[in-house]
């Protein structure tokens, strides 16, 4: 049976993927249920792994990992690999029939590595040898010292994430160090037809924290301007998006068989309840591009989303909404520097919390 989600992809050539894993989504087969139902991807962080380890799904691994000597860190690997691993398995139908197109499962590289590159990388050829799947992505943030290992991690042919993006001048550099890579990739005599990449770019985050600043300010030109920055944040990175891997930049790539690094639109639940809740999704919809949603924002789309091509209607426009939030006293340029700092810190103490969710559950199942 046909739905939204079908749709979104088979009209829209978008593709619908979830922000959620932990064990009983995938031992419960809902994961199966949800990939027959449309969803051809997910990612996973560490808030989600630290409420199913507190639920106890995870007991029974702890335990085994509690008798070989492992830490909390070991036993959160352990978690990680074993869950992104099965829902590679899980979505391996998806990526077969696309080849190798979609059907991808995220896992992230631990934050406190975020301002390391060689430290960065070395942990992305870890996980990637270690979960040894096609369709799997490691998630590398888009920090200064990230970009450098992105570029270095898809000249050896690793499948890369690229998270925590709200710039469009980050995203077009992170673009360009994935097409470097590539690059890189074949001038070494490696495949560059089977590399895949998305771009992880956060929406709701920035119309929260631009709206915060617009509010302070309380002009009328200013209160117009809510709930405009991030849509039209996201549109101008679409159109660089298209100038990037439409244009000569990538023209020798595309002939070799070289896949475009895909925008992935993150963070699109509607945080401000004044805002419908399907907003974020029903405005970005274009080709090539993935949105990543929370189930609560995946039932509502297929509830009452409405379908069509949004994302590159009026790349004018959205410059224009962003010259009307810089021209009402809010720079843009602070609000995703902000976001940015903001991001990781917060990456930081979700891991924080997870690792300290694991030593309890630790302590609790040690045999006395």
């Amino acid at each position: 049976m046909t739905n939204a989600l079908h749709r979104l992809h088979a009209e829209q050539d978008q593709s619908p993927w979830i922000d959620f894993i932990d064990r009983d989504l995938i031992t419960s087969g809902k994961l199966r249920q949800m990939v027959d139902d449309g969803i051809r991807g997910l990612t996973s962080n560490p808030t989600i792994f630290a409420k199913a380890v507190a639920t106890g799904q995870y007991d029974e691994l702890i335990r085994r990992e509690i008798a070989a000597g492992d830490d909390a860190r070991a036993i959160y690997e352990e978690i990680a690999v074993s869950d992104v691993g099965d829902a590679a398995d899980v979505l391996r139908s998806v990526y077969d029939d696309a080849d190798g197109a979609d059907g991808f499962a995220s896992i992230e590289v631990e934050p406190d590595l975020a301002e390391d590159a060689d430290a960065t990388l070395a942990r992305a050829r870890e996980l990637w040898a270690r979960l040894e799947r096609p369709n799997v992505f490691i998630k590398i943030p888009a920090t200064e010292a990230g970009i450098p290992a992105i570029e270095d991690a898809i000249a050896e042919g690793i499948n890369i994430n690229v998270t925590l993006m709200f710039s469009v001048d980050i995203y077009e550099r992170v673009a360009r160090a994935y097409i470097a890579g590539l690059r890189r990739l074949r001038d070494g005599g490696g495949d560059v037809t089977r590399v895949a990449s998305v771009a992880s770019f956060f929406v709701s985050r920035v119309d929260t924290k631009a709206d915060k600043y617009l509010e302070e300010i309380g002009t009328p030109l200013a209160l117009e301007a809510r709930g405009r920055a991030a849509i039209a944040n996201a549109r101008a990175a679409y159109d660089s998006f298209g100038r990037i891997f439409g244009g000569d930049e990538f023209v020798d790539l595309r002939a070799a068989g070289a896949r475009v690094q895909r925008c992935l639109w993150a963070s699109t639940s509607t945080k401000n309840p004044e805002y419908r809740d399907v907003l974020y999704v029903e405005e970005l919809i274009g080709p090539e591009t993935v949105d990543t949603m929370p189930l609560e924002t995946i039932e509502a789309f297929l509830d009452h989303g409405r379908i069509a091509r949004t994302l590159d209607r009026d790349f004018a426009g959205a410059r224009e909404a962003l010259a009307r939030v810089e021209a009402a006293g809010v720079s843009m340029e602070r609000v995703t520097a902000e976001l940015i700092d903001e991001g990781v810190a917060s990456f930081a103490k979700s891991f924080d919390e997870l690792i300290e969710t694991i030593e309890s559950k630790r302590k609790e199942l040690a045999p006395a």
